[in-house]
């Protein structure tokens, strides 16, 4: 078992199997971390402590990234959400799972496909996360139509377009093996990697 100390002095054990793509010693460092962020020793994170990062404040993505970490959907993460979050970006992290985890930052009503408006909604906020094969391929596309400056019509049609091209079952939204099928023979999961 590996142990840590939560802000309020009290002994915690978390079962290695919580966090199978970390080490010990990678806990240790995680829980000192999760300890410096959590700015008013509650234990969880808020918006507002993850926004206290420099390189998350211009990341449009991050309310998103929190709503998939938030497994019990209480709007803040707690150290075992946050350890089993972010081993997802482990570099001993499977490639099914980070895909997972893409396919389910479009996936925002968590309904099992994206849908025209989710790919709309998160392709409009300029995600960091366009690393994708079906995102390289709007923005080509986009690059070809109009530049880098997009009106909402402009995107809205690429959107129709990415939709039409990945979606082979032709029933308006991308199911997870239809993303995987676009993006599944990409090196996505080697760019998906957090250093410990």
């Amino acid at each position: 078992m590996v142990f840590f100390s939560t802000a309020l002095g009290n002994e915690t054990s978390l079962p290695m199997e919580l966090c199978s793509n970390f080490d010990a010693d990678e806990i240790r460092r995680l829980g000192k971390r999760f300890k410096k962020l959590d700015l008013d020793n509650s234990g969880a994170l808020s918006i507002d402590e993850f926004m206290s990062l420099p390189e998350l404040q211009q990341n449009p993505l991050v309310q998103r990234v929190i709503d998939i970490f938030d497994a019990d959907g209480n709007g803040e993460v707690d150290f075992k959400e946050f350890i089993q979050g972010v081993s997802q970006f482990s570099v001993k992290g499977d490639k099914l799972s980070k895909l997972k985890f893409a396919f389910r930052i479009y996936d925002m009503d968590n309904d099992g496909y994206i849908s025209n408006g989710e790919l709309f909604q998160v392709s409009g906020e300029k995600s960091q996360i366009a690393v994708t094969k079906i995102i390289r391929y709007v923005a080509a596309v986009l690059k070809m139509m109009v530049g880098n400056n997009l009106k909402d019509t402009q995107l809205q049609q690429i959107v129709d377009k990415t939709i039409v091209f990945a979606d082979k079952d032709e029933d308006g939204k991308i199911s997870f093996d239809e993303f995987c099928s676009v993006v599944g023979n990409t090196d996505i999961h080697k760019k998906m990697v957090v250093d410990v």
